[in-house]
């Protein structure tokens, strides 16, 4: 069975959200979502809209993933993937290289961002946030 994991906020769910979740799904036999916690979106200086636990519940009813974890730090990505025996990490092109260093431990993918929404755009477009307040 191959196993792929992706990581991210997943505040007000859109398009982009999904779609990107139904390719990294597309990439292997299961899809574990890493998701950031409040307290970690707090320590990068981000904000998200809905609570961790209605995120969780949210991305727990989407077909695409079959299991959401807790990211509570930067530093946990390499044990995520020993721990669930990851075959594909998969982000957002928007990350290009920086994950560079997982190729160690499992195939890494940058998939191409839904152009024209994201979570930033749709929190500016409502007049929310300024852009740097707010996780994409």
């Amino acid at each position: 069975m191959k196993k792929v994991i992706t990581y991210g906020t997943f505040d007000l769910i859109h398009k982009g959200h999904i779609r990107l979740l139904k390719r990294a799904r597309e990439l292997g036999d299961s899809l574990t979502v890493c998701l950031s916690s409040d307290e970690f979106n707090a320590e990068k200086g981000k904000k998200a809209y809905t609570p961790y636990e209605d995120r969780k519940y949210i991305l727990e009813a989407i077909k695409y993933v079959d299991e959401v974890i807790p990211e509570k730090g930067w530093d946990q990505k390499i044990k995520d993937v020993q721990e669930n025996n990851i075959d594909v990490f998969v982000m957002g092109d928007d990350w290009k290289g920086k994950f560079d260093f997982l190729e160690d431990y499992c195939e890494v993918v940058y998939l191409p961002r839904t152009e024209g929404i994201s979570t930033t755009k749709i929190k500016q477009d409502l007049g929310l946030s300024k852009a740097k307040d707010w996780e994409a």
